[in-house]
């Protein structure tokens, strides 16, 4: 399982929110650059990159630090949050952005999402942040109609191969993930799927880890200490995608 260590951006500095609300944040660090090469250090290979501001107001906010960190530190980086139109996953791209993220724009403009996954592939992931039951756009502030599973099924048939899916309830909160959640989405769907939102102990990545996920956001835990980065890069090596309680075959046959 990869493990992918957040930086959430808001006003070029590294935050945090609880529970997806923007009155509660915490800036980490001012220096976003000083945060990833730090995990780079730490044997990170991948990132995860939102601009908070972009996802909620649809705009490149956070371009400029962006920039800076693809630019100065070697690690693959996803980002997500404002990438609403083709110009803009252009922009992204050609600076050296490895994988897009598309949520709010992944559900208001079906168009765009199409021509993205068929421009670019396995370069365009989805998010579905889980709201009161219903995936939440716009930085997590509106509801859409769509259930998670209504939305995931959609973009399996679109031809999707990655998803980040986040239970909003859980982020921020160390209360541990909806590990409950995953188990059932990785039975249902032969999507990669990445875990994200309230990933809190290493149990939570073992856990993960043994469901096959593809992988794991982790946001608040690495901020605050409750374990390092090269700990959970260590247990999500050691578990093995086999102790699954279902074997492959039954797996295969759930995600039919």
């Amino acid at each position: 399982m990869n493990i992918y260590p957040a930086i959430d951006l808001y006003q070029g500095a590294a935050v945090r929110l609880f529970k997806g609300d923007y009155s509660q944040m915490t800036i980490y660090d001012e220096s976003p650059l000083t945060v990833a090469e730090a995990y780079k250090i730490q044997g990170s290979s991948s990132l995860h990159l939102v601009d908070l501001e972009g996802a909620r107001d649809g705009k490149t906010t956070n371009l400029s630090a962006i920039k800076n960190i693809v630019e100065h530190v070697d690690l693959f980086v996803q980002l997500g949050g404002g990438i609403r139109d083709m110009k803009t996953a252009e922009t992204y791209l050609d600076m050296g952005v490895d994988r897009l993220i598309l949520g709010t724009a992944a559900i208001t403009d079906p168009a765009f999402l199409k021509e993205a996954v068929r421009s670019y592939g396995s370069q365009i992931a989805v998010g579905i942040d889980i709201k009161e039951e219903k995936v939440a756009i716009k930085g997590w502030t509106e509801l859409s109609t769509y259930t998670c599973d209504q939305f995931c099924q959609q973009m399996q048939e679109l031809g999707v191969q990655t998803i980040i899916c986040t239970d909003v309830s859980r982020d921020g909160a160390m209360k541990g993930t909806n590990r409950q959640l995953y188990r059932r989405l990785s039975q249902a769907y032969s999507l990669d799927i990445i875990a994200s939102g309230g990933v809190s102990t290493l149990l939570d990545i073992s856990a993960l880890s043994a469901m096959g996920l593809h992988g794991a956001i982790l946001g608040k835990a690495l901020y605050t200490g409750a374990f390092t980065l090269e700990e959970a890069l260590e247990t999500a090596v050691a578990t093995s995608a086999s102790q699954n309680p279902l074997p492959e075959a039954e797996r295969k046959e759930a995600r039919r």
